[in-house]
């Protein structure tokens, strides 16, 4: 997967390479993962109006993927890059406006540009793509908001996750993180939260002995999104406090009895549920006065106006959902060409 284009430049997109053959695909397909993402949805989203319709100009056929590069764009519709005229020469707290600048010299300073969130349009749309073989195959992948402006979700109801502008699995909590979350926003502030993903009924033997493992590659694909801050897998960091004995997933006659692990063991999938959290930090670009530099070293005050998120967590679901995707399908390929090397009648 390649994306390409700037926030508030023409367009941005994704090559995917290496999607098989056959496999049946629409634009509907890829539009369906897209509006989850878009932004203007509600309150707790910025007000930014982009329709992100899908172009998908190559690697399919009459409705089936031909096994060639699959090119999507979506054309920016709502740019504003006047909006950064002002504060083109300062660097924005939170922001990769400073290494930007110190690695390449010459950075857009539209919205961050490539480093804008906006980026992760081009990703939706190849996880659309990943989710479509997944679906082949029974595979499902559900994220969710499980944390967001200090409230937690108490229950896990996966049904009600689309039915709520922050999409977490909890209603009542979902109303209280809202609550927070447009206050925050209107003091010119933002906050932090949780995601939490479930990869469902993946075969097990999925992932490589050591450096490729299943969950160093997940790791690596939802580190590598713009606000996300740690990654931890089944028990994650409360495995510091806990004994071996209870932290080891014993086995019956039905499989494991608890899923400590998130579903790998040394680094390849036990069969079991692949569960784990993504931390996601505020959003850098508020309206609250903060202290930072210009070009040439000197000190300001800068408030960064515009339209922003007050809460990236809602909008980052059907994003981390396309990472936990991409990386399934990526080991399922490697699986499959392992046991037809070995195994050519299977």
């Amino acid at each position: 997967m390649s994306t390409f284009g700037e926030s508030h430049g023409g367009a941005v997109g994704v090559v995917l390479d290496g999607a098989p053959p056959g496999i049946p695909l629409v634009e509907g397909d890829i539009q369906r993962e897209l509006n989850r993402r878009k932004p203007g949805q509600s309150a707790v989203t910025t007000p930014r109006k982009e329709s992100d319709e899908v172009h998908l100009l190559s690697g399919v056929f009459e409705g089936k993927t031909t096994g060639t590069p699959i090119l999507m764009i979506l054309y920016n519709e709502d740019a504003r890059p006047e909006a950064y005229d002002e504060i083109k020469d300062l660097f924005r707290p939170g922001h990769a406006d400073f290494t930007y600048e110190k690695k390449y010299g010459n950075r857009d300073y539209r919205g961050s540009g490539r480093a804008s969130g906006r980026e992760t349009a081009g990703r939706v749309a190849a996880g659309a793509v990943a989710k479509k073989m997944l679906a082949g195959l029974g595979i499902e992948v559900t994220a969710y908001t499980l944390r967001a402006a200090g409230i937690g979700c108490e229950t896990i109801d996966l049904s009600v996750i689309e039915k709520n502008p922050m999409r977490a699995a909890d209603l009542a909590a979902a109303a209280e993180m809202e609550r927070r979350v447009v206050a925050l926003g209107k003091k010119g502030d933002s906050t932090g939260g949780l995601i939490e993903c479930r990869i469902q009924w993946l075969p097990a033997g999925l992932g490589e002995p050591v450096f490729d493992k299943f969950e160093a590659d997940l790791g690596k694909g939802v580190l590598s999104l713009g606000g996300i801050k740690g990654v931890e897998f089944g028990a994650g960091f409360g495995c510091v406090d806990m004994l071996g004995s209870e932290h080891n997933d014993n086995m019956g006659k039905e499989g494991f009895l608890t899923n400590n692990a998130g579903g790998t063991l040394g680094g390849i999938t036990t069969g079991e549920t692949v569960l784990f959290r993504a931390a996601v930090k505020p959003t850098s670009s508020i309206e609250t006065p903060q202290r930072t530099i210009n070009l040439r070293g000197e000190e300001k005050t800068i408030v960064t106006e515009g339209r922003h998120d007050p809460c990236l967590c809602p909008r980052m679901v059907p994003v981390v959902e396309a990472m936990a995707a991409l990386v399934s399908v990526d080991h399922l390929l490697r699986l499959g060409a392992m046991r037809y090397l070995t195994d050519p009648e299977s």
